[in-house]
């Protein structure tokens, strides 16, 4: 330790004086062993692709809710205490209304910056579950939930849940008229639980609604509980990423062992520092010039009225849109009435949630791999699993519309009838098509990948033969080019096997290895891939001048 003490002595034996800087990390390192794990970690190689950006965005639009949250968090009241306005807003001037809905308006139009910081908190939201389903699209698509990576994936899905409903906590705060609509809606849900839902929305809302504590329950729910959970997922899920170290794209020098890219610090750390402040300025610049929940155009919630065109959040849409298209069946027994045309959709909603969450211990399953996966998948060299991802996607927007019904109905002059009746068809036939479609595209890319490497890219160079004939030359790909198409594997479907021994002893199959079965020739059967080119067939082609036409 004397070496690392304040005054080092030199070769002439004269003390040299150490900066502070250094003394304060020498006393840091000391009690804290940060030099040790800096080492370790910070040299760490992070591969380089624009679309690992998209785990980055939904990062920093994080950090920058916590940061506005914050500020907002001083000028709110969380009361339903009925007051009656007197400021800056004119038209609403003497109009009875909450606390919430009061000091809402406050921050829009006397907080210096307030309404820009409640702009770009809100516009950071819908950035921010955006960013998550779309990165979470990413890592579904590549294949990148697979071993060693499923817990990452539950981390991911719980933050995106998480995140919608802290969306819905959070739109609700204001008490205006379009989130109490919101609120009506999601309470009317609640009472469509059998035998618990009366109690449920009772306690929520501290009596009939509207009630008079469901802001101030709501609130220590999307400032404290909620985004805690979160942080913590947060640290977990970069811990994780740092230690299974990131997936990457297939390509040359890429395998399961090694990983191609730049170190964290300084190349990854100087990128990720200057894309924080890009994120921190597109959302600042949409907060100053585009209008989002303008909550004093929509006046404060009154239980006897509602919102023309009231509409959640896009990320909302998707459980709005079941139940708006549901038909409305009840079923009447014993004096209790059970609202299916409500509890069904209240119920699909997270059922199809928790699908999206074990689906990589599913394909697992199914596929039996084990083993550990650093490269990604190319998403047309698994045609079920995109097709999955796709149908997934087109369910979304059918949905969508179906909880917009009375907005797309009045743009374009629709029936709303029609449109119900479109969306609910098209909730069992879009899905289908988009599968079948998407498995065929990925089908015919796989056979492009294929004629690419035998025959060589299409040059547009035509070139005339001795004997008149017309034809296009092809340059050859590179052998970089050729593995990044070829180096996916096949992987041969589970199979049942004999059912009967060679002794003619039969052997109990049971239904779960059947099931297993069929959903495995259903991802990797015969018709899911084409075969890749042989060395073989590859040196017949380009022995002669095959390649070149």
């Amino acid at each position: 330790m004397g070496a690392r003490s304040a005054d080092r002595h030199s070769g002439g034996g004269r003390p040299v004086q150490t900066g502070k800087g250094e003394r304060l990390a020498d006393w840091a390192d000391g009690r804290l062993g940060v030099y040790g794990l800096a080492k370790a970690q910070m040299r760490k190689v992070f591969p380089d692709h624009p679309s690992f950006m998209l785990g980055e965005i939904c990062l920093y639009t994080f950090l920058i809710l916590i940061l506005t949250g914050v500020y907002l968090t001083l000028f709110f009241e969380p009361s339903s205490a009925e007051t009656v306005y007197h400021g800056s807003y004119e038209p609403l001037n003497g109009i009875i209304m909450t606390r919430a809905y009061e000091s809402t308006l406050d921050i829009s139009f006397d907080v210096r910056g307030g309404l820009l910081i409640r702009q770009i908190h809100h516009w950071a939201a819908v950035v921010f579950v955006a960013g998550m389903l779309i990165h979470m699209m990413r890592v579904f698509f590549t294949g990148a939930f697979r071993k060693p990576r499923e817990l990452n994936w539950l981390f991911g899905w719980t933050l995106l849940f998480l995140g919608i409903i802290t969306g819905l906590t959070g739109y609700s705060l204001p008490d205006d008229l379009l989130s109490g609509t919101g609120l009506r809606f999601a309470q009317g849900a609640i009472l469509s639980v059998p035998v618990v839902g009366t109690y449920l929305s009772f306690f929520l809302f501290g009596g009939e609604f509207p009630g008079d504590d469901i802001i101030a329950r709501l609130y220590p729910i999307h400032i404290l509980l909620l985004p805690g959970i979160m942080l913590g997922l947060v640290v977990a899920h970069l811990i994780l990423v740092f230690y299974h170290k990131h997936t990457q794209f297939p390509g040359p020098g890429r395998d399961q062992k090694s990983v191609v890219g730049m170190p964290f610090l300084p190349v990854y750390m100087a990128k990720a520092g200057g894309f924080f402040f890009l994120v921190f300025g597109v959302l600042s610049v949409m907060g100053a010039i585009a209008t989002i929940n303008p909550v004093w155009a929509f006046g404060p919630y009154r239980a006897d009225l509602v919102t023309t065109g009231a509409q959640p959040d896009w990320y909302l849409g998707f459980s709005e849109g079941l139940i708006r298209v549901m038909p409305g069946w009840e079923i009447n027994a014993f004096g209790h009435t059970l609202a299916l045309g409500v509890f069904i959709p209240f119920s699909l909603f997270p059922l199809i949630m928790l699908a999206i969450g074990v689906y990589p211990f599913i394909e697992a399953w199914i596929t039996g791999d084990k083993r550990e996966h650093h490269i990604l998948d190319r998403p047309r060299n698994q045609p079920t699993r995109t097709g999955l991802g796709v149908a997934w996607l087109s369910l979304y927007g059918v949905l969508l519309i179906g909880g917009g019904n009375d907005i797309v109905a009045t743009r374009f002059h629709l029936s709303i009838n029609v449109i119900t009746w479109a969306v609910r068809i098209g909730f069992f036939v879009v899905p289908v098509l988009a599968f079948i479609i998407t498995r065929r595209i990925c089908l015919g890319l796989q056979r492009r990948d294929r004629d690419k490497v035998l025959h060589g890219r299409e040059s547009g160079t035509i070139k005339r033969l001795p004997h008149g004939e017309f034809v296009e030359v092809h340059e050859p790909l590179s052998q970089e080019q050729r593995f990044t198409l070829t180096q996916h594997e096949h992987v041969p479907p589970y199979e049942v096997g004999p059912t009967v021994d060679a002794n003619g002893v039969v052997r109990k199959v049971r239904p779960t290895e059947r099931l297993r079965a069929r959903l495995a020739r259903v991802m990797h059967g015969p018709n899911t891939h084409i075969p890749k080119p042989t060395p073989e067939e590859y040196r017949e082609l380009t022995s002669g001048d095959h390649h070149h036409h």
